[in-house]
């Protein structure tokens, strides 16, 4: 490594953020990636450690070491290569994923681990600035032709791969613009568009066709896309949410999350929405404490919310994990988002009983505190409270994939509803149709952008491989 000695000599350096009272005023990104100079200091916090569990912690496996490195001795050029050689699209990783690489670093068994991820940012951030990012057409074509249905990290991953070695590949999505939930499912503030326009305008230069507003299942036969093409890629996202079914839930003002957050990144990028759900001086509820949750609460402060508050039905985690416990797989602990810093009540051991309302309209929540013995949960005795909630959002995650396109691909589903395909063997990510391959969270489960990313490469090298009876793309 560069400096041997440099995790003792330099502390970790996070990306600095624009103030909280500055940056709920629009939708734009507020994380300032690292000057060239602190990206190589932290390059420089990169141990020569012999095992780097990073690599393994990384569901892409990124050479993390590797470019660690050649930031410190100040080589982007390199670094952007290597970043590259395992992560299509850095750019959203380095923004939108949570870093298991950094839980698994193995400083972080008694240190503050590398800033990887700001690292990365800086990476990626400098490629595009020098046009270091360009299209990579085949210069031999095979005559194939590949159709992938759905344009998230999945579909985007396995259509630029398949691209590369020869294939033709048109993506099919259902929404008026590329990126799935990329596109519609996480705020702006926390990844801006461009970064997925200047990507299809890579990847069309590379010969990928995209077909916006084509509801497969719907608009087009399912039979009809597995007989005009060589092979077909299921790719579409988790997209049915977990409901709660209690009194009250029929009262107007309490939506799914996901129909809440796609119609503001409508508006900013310029569409008019008629019906669109606002909180702004509204009393706002968001059931869920994960991502999705969070994105809700980013999004009402920055609506003008007369409140907002959270509840989360697992209990609170603890403040610091038990590193010799957990190290180097992925902890549970207490993470406070940069939504939540804009302004959040939070609570946790809460179960939603009822909501209240007045000419049809929702005006209370009716919960109780809950606490969990031999794995059951019970209401604690007198612990019924009510809070005022104009808007309740339900952001409690997803069973999976809808159930409608894959019924009628008439393919096997596992027992969780999510399309059957092994990621082992010779036939990895195939499924029990002919042809059919599935990738991604309607094969996994609503799950991270970076697995997306690692099954749409995987399920690339499986096509080819069926394909043309042997492969160079990478696993």
């Amino acid at each position: 490594m560069g400096k041997v000695t440099g995790f003792l000599d330099f502390p970790r350096q996070s990306a600095s953020n624009l103030p909280a009272e500055e940056r709920v005023k629009n939708y734009k990104e507020f994380i300032l990636h690292l000057s060239d100079e602190e990206a190589k200091v932290q390059g420089a916090r990169c141990m020569d450690c012999g095992i780097p569990f990073c690599n393994n912690g990384c569901p892409v496996n990124n050479i993390i070491p590797d470019w660690n490195d050649l930031v410190f001795k100040q080589d982007w050029e390199a670094a952007i290569k290597v970043l590259h050689s395992t992560n299509n699209f850095p750019e959203f990783t380095a923004r939108i994923c949570p870093a298991p690489c950094e839980a698994a670093c193995t400083l972080n068994i008694n240190s503050d681990p590398v800033g990887i991820k700001s690292i990365e940012h800086a990476i990626i951030d400098k490629a595009w600035e020098n046009n270091w990012v360009v299209p990579q057409p085949s210069k031999n074509k095979t005559g194939k032709s590949i159709a992938i249905i759905g344009s998230g990290p999945a579909g985007l991953a396995a259509a630029q791969q398949l691209a590369r070695v020869g294939h033709d590949v048109v993506v099919y999505e259902k929404n008026d613009r590329i990126g799935g939930l990329l596109r519609y499912g996480i705020p702006d503030f926390k990844m801006e568009k461009i970064h997925i326009d200047r990507r299809v305008n890579q990847m069309e230069a590379e010969g990928v066709k995209f077909k916006v507003n084509q509801n497969v299942g719907e608009d087009i036969d399912p039979e009809k896309l597995t007989n005009d093409f060589d092979a077909v890629i299921l790719a579409g996202g988790a997209e049915w949410p977990r409901d709660l079914p209690v009194p009250g839930r029929e009262l107007d003002g309490v939506h799914f999350a996901m129909d809440f957050l796609p119609s503001q990144n409508k508006i900013v990028a310029g569409d008019s929405v008629s019906d669109q759900i606002m909180a702004t001086k509204k009393h706002v509820v968001v059931i869920g404490g994960g991502d999705t949750g969070s994105d809700c609460v980013g999004t009402s402060n920055r609506h003008g919310a007369k409140s907002i508050s959270q509840f989360e039905l697992m209990p609170q985690p603890p403040e610091q994990e038990n590193k010799s416990l957990v190290w180097p797989y992925w902890p549970l602990k207490m993470r406070t988002s940069s939504s939540h810093e804009e302004g959040c009540d939070r609570d946790w051991s809460i179960a939603t009983k009822a909501f209240e309302g007045e000419n049809g309209k929702v005006k209370e929540l009716v919960a109780a505190k809950v606490e969990w013995k031999d794995g059951k949960m019970q209401e604690i005795s007198g612990s019924e409270f009510r809070i005022k909630a104009d808007l309740v959002l339900l952001a409690m995650g997803f069973m999976g994939p809808k159930q409608t396109m894959l019924d009628k691909f008439g393919i096997e589903k596992d027992a969780r509803g999510n399309v059957k395909a092994e990621t082992e063997g010779d036939k990895s990510y195939s499924t029990s149709k002919s042809k059919v391959f599935a990738a991604g969270d309607m094969r996994r489960g609503q799950s991270l952008v970076v697995w997306a990313i690692r099954e749409g490469r995987q399920c690339a090298r499986s096509v080819d491989e069926f394909l043309m009876g042997i492969t160079n793309l990478p696993r």
